[in-house]
């Protein structure tokens, strides 16, 4: 029997921000008040990334330049992994870099290969302020290191270079969500 509600179930769903948007390419502030209205924020964050069908977001991406991410990830033997981190730091990235298909909330339906390392920790903290240490390998890993790149103010698309970011690039103008100023 579960003890716990299911994460996002007491979330309300916030829009995505979307490529062009500054805050995605702001590094995010740190996180001191561990209230009630941070344990809210998770709660959004789970609720808009289950809805979204992602496997993990940053603050910044609904909007809130705080560092705190969620994650819902398998890794690469299908193990599931679901939390939290708060002030979040990737303390080590290392093992055989791989390029792999990265896509986005941000930059929704739109993916390019982009290089990872197969390993990945992450230390921060709980909702609550507890310590925690969150260790990553495949596609997990990749999740972990590409939310962290979030809070730094970095997207993917950073990573890429030559034809693979041109090729990105010309699909964002296409694409029918894309961020027009006027």
């Amino acid at each position: 029997m579960r003890t716990s509600s299911i994460p996002g179930a007491h979330g309300r769903v916030r829009p995505l921000t979307l490529h062009g948007d500054p805050l995605l390419h702001t590094p995010c502030a740190e996180v001191t008040d561990f209230g009630p209205e941070l344990a809210r924020l998770v709660e959004d964050l789970f609720a808009t990334m289950y809805a979204a069908q992602g496997v993990g977001l940053a603050a910044n991406q609904v909007g809130e330049a705080l560092r705190v991410f969620v994650y819902d990830c398998p890794d690469d033997d299908d193990v599931r992994h679901v939390g939290h981190v708060v002030n979040p730091r990737l303390t080590e990235q290392d093992g055989v870099v791989i390029r792999g298909p990265e896509g986005c909330l941000s930059l929704p339906g739109l993916e390019a290969g982009t290089e990872r390392h197969d390993h990945a920790v992450v230390e921060g903290f709980t909702v609550t302020g507890e310590p925690v240490t969150v260790h990553g390998t495949g596609f997990f890993a990749r999740c972990l290191q590409h939310e962290c790149d979030h809070l730094e103010g970095r997207i993917y698309a950073d990573h890429l270079t030559g034809w693979r970011h041109r090729r990105l690039m010309r699909q964002v103008a296409k694409s029918s969500w894309r961020r027009v100023d006027r």
